[in-house]
């Protein structure tokens, strides 16, 4: 494609999405071509996300906790899980889990990150008490947990519904869903990247049924492997398709493939420029999305802040105790405090909001740390 048929393509990707129509799989497979400026797709990003966000930079305090890495799964892109007698292998006791728990609140955090591996030697109510212990002990804080993948391990072991399984957990102090598990929907990569565990119905499934008994969840994409831009496309109109059914997505995290210490070691890591293109496309493409996240952890830092110029509004947080990333290479610290998060948002020129984990407003009070209200409802005009 020459220069002026590029030029006229992208003039009426703008005229769509300045007037509010909808970008198709041809219009997100050509934003991906290399010769199409990612200059001008950054920029219809940001105007994008200023219409949905304004000029906010959302960030909030969290910690993760990763109560096992034993995982009966094998995924080829993964570095963090361990056979069951491997010396890497770890199971959390309750002490640790509740020790975790009063780390986050004398931080001041508002959630815990719940994921894990998929212990073959566990029961659905060893899990399920990791909730409970929690949401018992610290109730000021959000419990965000557990992917698809583990719902749907859940759903095996109790051999109850879906919906049975998510509203007991529920009952147990779950908050939220994150997003995790989705990796790639298409099966000619999931096939080769994650073959066995929960397909990409399954995992739409989940999370639609999860939106219907009132849980909102997160969405992602493991980019920056061994798919291409069709797969990538393809997996958005998926996740926008389900959006459009039960509004139940918060956020959509692009997340960079990390290849080191995995089966895929042989790849490379996407560029920054891939990262930032992924952004953009992402927040043209998920139109009724609310916010797009920039997870510093796998972007790093100065990518993730860059990126809030290309679509996302959202930085992460904190995040404390993050091991599944760093165990696949990822050199970012293991922790940014608020003062660090919330200098990198004003210097990409953006005002630093902090939100909980359903983008509420958090108010603290300036002498005691632990002590935090949500205020309103933060809007978005999705």
């Amino acid at each position: 494609m020459n220069s002026p048929q590029i030029k006229d393509r992208l003039k009426v990707i703008r005229d769509k999405v300045e007037q509010g129509a909808r970008l198709n799989l041809d219009d997100g497979i050509f934003l991906y071509e290399p010769d199409v400026s990612l200059h001008a797709i950054g920029e219809l990003a940001n105007w994008k996300r200023e219409q949905i966000n304004g000029n906010v930079g959302y960030y909030n305090i969290n910690t993760h906790l990763n109560p096992t890495n034993v995982c009966v799964y094998r995924c080829r892109f993964c570095a963090f899980r361990s056979d069951l007698r491997d010396p890497k292998g770890y199971v959390m006791s309750d002490e640790q889990i509740i020790a975790r728990g009063q780390e986050a609140f004398e931080n001041g955090c508002t959630e815990m990150h719940i994921v894990g591996g998929l212990h073959h030697k566990l029961g659905y109510d060893w899990y399920r008490g990791i909730l409970e212990k929690l949401h018992a002990s610290f109730p000021q804080i959000h419990l965000k947990g557990w992917t698809a993948v583990e719902i749907d391990w859940f759903e095996f072991l109790t051999k109850k519904s879906l919906k049975e399984v998510l509203s007991d957990l529920r009952d147990a102090g779950l908050g939220s869903m994150p997003g995790g598990g989705a990796e790639i929907f298409h099966p000619e990569v999931r096939d080769q990247i994650c073959e066995h565990k929960a397909n990409a119905t399954k995992w739409i499934e989940i999370h639609q049924a999860a939106h219907e008994i009132g849980l909102k969840t997160n969405c992602t994409m493991l980019y920056g492997h061994v798919e291409q831009a069709y797969h990538r496309i393809d997996h958005l109109i998926r996740l926008r398709d389900l959006q459009d059914k039960t509004g139940g997505f918060q956020t959509f995290i692009p997340l960079a493939f990390h290849p080191e210490n995995t089966k895929l070691s042989h790849l490379k890591k996407p560029s920054a420029l891939m990262d930032l293109r992924t952004v953009a496309v992402s927040r043209l493409m998920l139109d009724n999305v609310p916010h797009i996240k920039a997870y510093w952890i796998m972007l790093g830092i100065g990518t993730a802040q860059a990126a809030l110029a290309y679509g996302a509004d959202d930085i992460d947080g904190t995040v404390r105790h993050e091991l599944i990333y760093h165990d696949a290479g990822a050199t970012t610290p293991e922790i940014l405090t608020v003062d660090q998060i919330r200098q990198l948002i004003i210097e990409a020129g953006r005002e630093p909001v902090e939100r909980d984990t359903v983008y509420r407003r958090v108010h603290r009070d300036a002498d005691q740390f632990t002590h935090w209200w949500v205020g309103e409802d933060v809007l978005v005009n999705v």
